[in-house]
């Protein structure tokens, strides 16, 4: 198959773009860095010319759900429409698990998202996965001061490696609507997580881990987007990470 991964640059996209190819797969990356825009659509219908599914996984940093809904739909737009254009026979978007009720914020961008894909013209799989085990130092690393304050959050982190294998699996497989969840192998606490993070990087920092009022930081605290009883369980664990060449090329 010819594969292209809209944000393969990105921490799960290097995942995407190593899986396909460990799989045989011919793989075109769509990223600025290409010469290919998703959201202003330049250079898409050369970049998808063959290609016989996309996988996408861009993304964008932010809170503000206005800003959130409008990439996410913009990228989706282009994405779909050039896919129509050249022919490209399947769309696989990456979403998180457990988001349903929590149309807020950042969410409400990959709600958004969904629903754009589910309306298209292109047959299409949604895979859901839980927050990557990156995701901990990525909010410690935009923290300044003595200590870490990170928000109520029961969570089930996974492998990138193990996402970007399973988002390959679903292009293989076609068109779906809904692929498998897939979560992580334990339950943990994000205000734990980061301080097993800080603890095996040799850094002392306290973290307080501190229940913010709204809808959004209501959905990380509830348990929610640990994922349901049927979701498919990655292997590798947050520790296990910790100490893997994926932790050290993050």
């Amino acid at each position: 198959m010819r594969i292209a991964v809209a944000g393969g640059t990105g921490v799960v996209g290097r995942h995407t773009v190593a899986a396909a190819q460990a799989a045989g797969h011919d793989v075109v990356v769509l990223s600025r860095s290409t010469g290919v825009d998703v959201v202003s659509g330049d250079g898409l219908d050369e970049a998808l010319q063959g290609a016989d599914a996309v996988i996408d996984v861009t993304n964008t940093t932010t809170l503000s759900a206005a800003t959130a809904i409008e990439f996410f739909e913009t990228a989706t737009r282009r994405l779909l429409a050039a896919e129509e254009s050249v022919g490209v026979g399947h769309h696989v978007a990456l979403s998180i698990v457990g988001i349903d009720r929590i149309d807020a914020s950042y969410y409400a961008g990959k709600l958004a998202q969904e629903r754009a894909v589910a309306a298209g013209p292109v047959p299409f799989t949604i895979a859901r996965a839980a927050q990557f085990h990156e995701f901990a130092g990525q909010l410690l690393s935009g923290m300044r001061g003595p200590v870490a304050v990170v928000p109520t959050m029961r969570m089930r982190p996974v492998a990138a490696r193990e996402v970007g294998a399973h988002l390959v699996r679903a292009a293989e497989a076609g068109a779906s609507g809904r692929a498998r969840d897939l979560v992580g192998p334990r339950d943990e606490v994000l205000a734990d997580v980061a301080r097993r993070q800080l603890a095996f990087d040799g850094v002392r920092r306290p973290v307080l881990g501190v229940r913010l009022p709204g809808a959004y930081w209501r959905g990380l605290a509830s348990g929610s987007l640990r994922g349901g009883a049927d979701a498919e369980q990655g292997d590798i664990a947050f520790d296990e990470w910790l100490s893997s060449a994926d932790r050290a090329r993050s």
